[in-house]
């Protein structure tokens, strides 16, 4: 039986799903990150996936194509531009998986447009012809949609929509190297950071947090009326809805599907957020939908899965 790898490599942890070739997804695993730049780092990978293909049944030579995504700039011939959130040797990672899986296709992405691309597949966007994807998680990224095709960009930039300058003022580093990026407000580690840092203005005790990404946490505190959660919250929302305001006068697509592992609270701020974004945006393009994004934290596992797919000869 030909199966499908969908290897989603973020700033806190690795997804992995394993797909029928119609794209159902039959297992998923999940591990931390971690440095992967070295040949026992890449062989903890492979011996992964070749343990979750054996607890379904598979086996490598079976695998037909494998799909890896990054938070970072890919170009079209595979090339990453820079990771501004995870310690990783691309083209270490790349050899190890072809030869553990000697009769697989092998593709790279970036992780915002995998995730697109997983919602054009088997998601809310799929069929659809304008839309942009918006992953909130470690870092921010973006994929973007027009006339049904993904738009990565001449250098693989394209969606970078994490490093659009939100905050002039910002005295802190992105991890990119620049100052005042969207990233540094609206990911998981901005939410953290900056919610710390109004329990310290107000003077109040932080909720318990487990580490620098734990959102969830911040979001619990808001709904408890935690006021250095609310602005924690708030901040986000207006800098985010400020870069997309940017992005519709050059793209203006029909939807934003907000997604990533920060993306699960949408509920929680969707009305602040489409508030915000329309008393940026240039009028025509108030009308605008915002909407999650229907595969939520697995969209990038179906993107890369599905690239590597269509890639296929």
């Amino acid at each position: 039986m030909d199966r499908v790898l969908g290897i989603d490599i973020g700033g806190t942890s690795i997804k992995v799903g394993l797909f029928s070739m119609e794209g159902t997804l039959e297992a998923v695993t999940k591990s931390p990150t971690g440095e992967i730049v070295s040949e026992a780092a890449f062989a903890i990978v492979t011996n992964g996936l070749k343990a979750l293909l054996a607890e379904n049944g598979g086996t490598p030579d079976e695998v037909v194509a494998v799909g890896l995504d990054v938070p970072g700039p890919v170009d079209d011939n595979g090339k990453v531009g820079m990771l501004a959130n995870i310690e990783l040797d691309p083209d270490g990672l790349q050899a190890a998986i072809k030869h553990a899986f000697p009769n697989a296709n092998l593709a790279f992405v970036n992780d915002a447009n995998a995730a697109a691309l997983g919602e054009l597949w088997q998601g809310t966007a799929k069929d659809a012809q304008s839309f942009v994807l918006i992953a909130l998680g470690t870092g921010v990224g973006a994929g973007v949609v027009t006339g049904g095709k993904l738009v990565a960009g001449a250098f693989g930039a394209g969606g970078e929509i994490g490093h659009v300058t939100v905050n002039r003022a910002e005295t802190e580093s992105c991890g990119c190297g620049r100052k005042g990026c969207l990233e540094q407000y609206a990911s998981a580690k901005g939410v953290v950071r900056i919610y710390k840092q109004e329990c310290a203005r107000l003077g109040i005790e932080p909720v318990k947090l487990d580490g620098p990404t734990d959102t969830l946490s911040v979001f619990e505190a808001y709904r408890a009326g935690d006021e250095a959660a609310k602005k924690a919250i708030a901040q986000m929302c207006d800098y985010l809805g400020y870069a997309m305001a940017q992005v519709s006068v050059v793209v203006d697509p029909a939807a934003y599907l907000i997604g990533g592992g920060v993306g699960g609270g949408f509920k929680l701020f969707a009305e602040a957020l489409r508030t915000s974004y329309r008393s940026y945006c240039l009028s025509p393009s108030a009308s605008t939908r915002i909407l999650p994004a229907s595969l939520g934290n697995d969209a990038a596992m179906y993107g890369c899965a599905f690239q590597a797919l269509s890639e296929r000869k």
